[in-house]
């Protein structure tokens, strides 16, 4: 598979998943309104540092599965369940909820450096949502496990997930007022994201019998 392909695979992935209004992007978001966009860059420079040796660990997981093609099939089996129960939530269940207030009191540009990296640490969703994705498309043959196509597929993770965090900086203060950041918004994003990767799993399970 070309290198080209799938470092945009690996962009586009960690940009759908960092899409919905969540904690890293909307704390880079209120950092480069209080203190400017430098300060909301470093901040990002922090989160994907943490993004980079997450997604590595989650390749190296789907490695290893992918050589246990029968754990793979009761693991898919076990997404999709779980996919379609978040997506049931967040499309027809959850509530309008009151957003938590965000401590953005750090000061220096090594304390925001570190911020997004504590925070990006405690955020461990990207490494089982990184597994999962790279065994389904290496399954579709469109990712190999060797060593050139894992740190491209991570590269284009990283850039994807500081794309996706520089939009929010940049353009957060212009649509902080917009239906697209309220509470019922981000639910039907996420549930939209959920129900994608969802018909896929499916897809694959299908494709697989």
């Amino acid at each position: 598979m070309n290198i080209t392909v799938i470092f945009f695979l690996g962009l586009i992935i960690a940009l759908i998943g960092v899409i919905p209004p969540g904690l890293l992007n909307m704390t880079a978001a209120k950092i480069s309104l209080k203190d400017g966009y430098s300060r909301g860059i470093v901040f990002s420079i922090g989160v994907c540092v943490i993004v980079f040796l997450q997604t590595y660990i989650a390749t190296m997981f789907a490695r290893y599965l992918s050589n246990h093609q029968d754990v793979v099939e009761i693991l898919q089996r076990v997404a999709f369940v779980i996919f379609v129960l978040i997506t049931i939530y967040f499309l027809l269940l959850a509530k309008n909820t009151t957003k938590p207030e965000i401590d953005t009191e750090a000061k220096s540009k090594y304390s925001r450096f570190f911020q997004g990296m504590f925070l990006s640490a405690i955020n461990v969703f990207p490494i089982p949502y990184q597994a999962y994705m790279t065994i389904t498309i290496a399954s579709f043959g469109w990712f190999a496990f060797d060593k050139i196509s894992i740190i491209t597929y991570v590269t284009g993770a990283v850039m994807g997930t500081f794309v996706m965090l520089y939009v929010y900086i940049f353009f957060f203060d212009k649509i902080k007022d917009k239906k697209f950041t309220s509470q019922k918004s981000m639910n039907y994003t996420i549930g939209t994201i959920t129900g994608i990767v969802a018909t896929v799993t499916l897809i694959n399970i299908l494709m697989e019998l």
